[in-house]
This record gives structure tokens, sequence and C-alpha cells, in this order.
């Protein structure tokens, strides 16, 4: 199939897939005589496991560690395991960074006026004061 069907099935789009191919994520796929890219089963299954992988929030290099783990037959849970508990940790921290924040722009949305009145405690905030 041609990239633009492989597209559709995986769900994850044409410059994308190429983008996986230029940054080694995904192997180099087959070519046709005229150097179009031809997508088998097994580079559907890569670029499904690539889209899971990044709508849990993993980045690429934890990406690139997962499908080594996972064409790994011999590997060990365990190093999948710790690097999910990696990465849930680092969404934890995150998360509490963006609550922080929130709450932050909630204090200062709470006492800006909002009316006719040049003074904004927002944009005081913002720029240092």
């Amino acid at each position: 199939m041609n990239i633009g069907q492989a597209a559709k099935i995986s769900g994850v789009s044409a410059k994308m897939i190429r983008y996986y191919e230029s940054i080694g994520l995904m192997p180099e796929v087959e070519r046709s005589d005229g150097g179009y890219r031809i997508y088998q089963d097994r580079d559907l299954h890569w670029l499904r496991f690539i889209r899971r992988s990044r709508s849990l929030g993993f980045g690429m290099d934890e990406i690139a560690a997962l499908l080594t783990l996972w064409q790994d037959q011999s590997r060990a849970s365990q190093s999948v395991k710790t690097l999910a508990q990696e990465h849930i940790h680092n969404l934890e921290q995150r998360i509490a960074e963006m609550q922080g924040m929130v709450h932050s722009l909630r204090t200062l949305v709470d006492h800006c006026h909002g009316d006719q009145r040049p003074d904004c405690p927002i944009l005081t905030d913002l720029a240092g004061g």
C-alpha cells in the first residue's frame, strides 16, 4: 500500500510517517521501482505502536526505547515497567506544575476588576511587578 493508504489505516499522517522514517523511529520501508514507499502490515504495526505511545504522552526517545524493547523477545518486562513508571512520574510532575499555573492565573483573574479601568493585576504580574 502507498503512504496515503498507510496513513489512513494507521491514523498517522503521511507527513508524520515521513518524519518518523527520517529520524529513524521507523525502519525504512520498501520502495517501488519509481521510488514510492510501499507499506506492509508490519509497517502498520509500527505506526500504530508509535501513535498509541504518542497518545500516552511518550516522547520520541522514550518511544524509540519502547520500540527496541518491543522488538527484543528476550527483554525483561521490568525494563518496560520501569520506563512506564518514569513516564508516569514525569506526567505527574507536569500536572502539578500546570495546576500551579492554573491556581496562579485564577488568583490574578480574581483580582482583576475586568472593567473600563486601565489598571490590571494580570498585566502587572506578567510585567514582573
